[in-house]
């Protein structure tokens, strides 16, 4: 059963650094129980606001429904008791309602409803997807606003409305017109985070828009850094913030973006090089070639960042 009420957690989260641990896999790309949960008891040691199992980092777009309830409920039984523990769900409203059933089950604080599979949706269609998810489940959920699933912002309100278990919105799109309106629209009633790929580069100009929070993956891999960007970032230190783009994050980004989908392999491949390896990604991901994980460990080196104890990967 969940410890906290859709807008405890809510409250919870909106203050605090999130984030999507890695999925860990064995050689033959089957879930490495023992390693996952090492994984998670490192990534919940930290003062994280929420665990979100099982999503995009997670490469939860990979997981069967069987796969995806075994994940959070590994997550919750290994993270749950220090840090509000999150499940995704997505594909088909049929699909998404069972993954947010199972993700209850399992004792999940809340929900990230990814956008449906494939189809092109209207505003009509999207209310009623997520009216279902909200209806099958009392624990909280949060809308992810990217590819297909576009809210507007009278969808938002209808959706809040309706539903008292609808407590977040997260944002991909970076759109600041269409987030200006969601949350003069909404204000308080939601909280609203930020999840365009590598966050931190827009954290903090995504602040001044009513986004205090937002999931960072490489808090996956350098867990002290994140944290303390985005205490900078809460801060509205730019001089800080900057300091760490240059130093780390935008060097990053140029290692990120030689591969479609290196979003996700980068972060494993940043577990690797630190000594925490979390085995390969799944296809259609392509790991970090060789070169690739070279360059990233000397930026790791010469940023500073790699983490303490990081070389320790038999313990906490």
């Amino acid at each position: 059963m969940a410890q906290y009420a859709p807008q405890e957690l809510a409250a919870r989260l909106k203050d605090g650094l999130l984030s999507f641990p890695v999925t860990s896999f064995d050689a033959q790309l089957g879930i490495d129980e023992e390693n996952y949960r090492r994984h998670l008891a490192w990534q919940a040691s930290f003062d994280v606001a929420g665990l979100f199992a099982a999503g995009g980092t997670g490469e939860g777009f990979s997981l069967t429904p069987e796969e995806s309830a075994r994940v959070v409920r590994m997550a919750v039984e290994e993270a749950g008791a220090r840090v509000p523990v999150l499940a995704s769900a997505g594909g088909s409203t049929r699909q998404a309602i069972q993954n947010a059933q199972d993700a209850e089950a399992a004792g999940a604080e809340g929900l990230l409803l990814l956008p449906p599979y494939l189809t092109e949706c209207d505003q009509a269609g999207l209310l009623e997807h997520v009216s279902a998810v909200c209806s099958a489940t009392s624990i909280g959920v949060i809308v992810y606003n990217r590819a297909n699933a576009i809210y507007s912002a009278d969808t938002v309100a209808r959706l809040a409305e309706r539903h008292p278990n609808f407590i977040g919105f997260k944002d991909a799109l970076g759109d600041i017109e269409h987030l200006t309106k969601v949350y003069a629209k909404n204000g308080d009633r939601l909280f609203y985070l930020g999840g365009l790929p590598t966050a931190e580069t827009f954290a903090l100009p995504l602040l001044q828009l009513g986004m205090s929070t937002y999931s960072s993956a490489m808090y996956n891999f350098v867990p002290e850094f994140a944290l303390e960007f985005y205490r900078d970032v809460r801060n509205q230190d730019r001089a800080a913030v900057t300091e760490k783009l240059n130093r780390f994050v935008l060097p990053y980004l140029e290692i990120r973006d030689r591969a479609k989908g290196y979003g996700v392999s980068i972060v494993k491949g940043g577990l690797k090089v630190i000594g925490r390896d979390a085995g390969s990604v799944r296809p259609p991901l392509q790991d970090l070639t060789e070169r690739d994980l070279q360059d990233l460990s000397a930026l790791i080196d010469a940023a500073g960042v790699r983490p303490a104890f990081a070389a320790l990967p038999q313990g906490v």
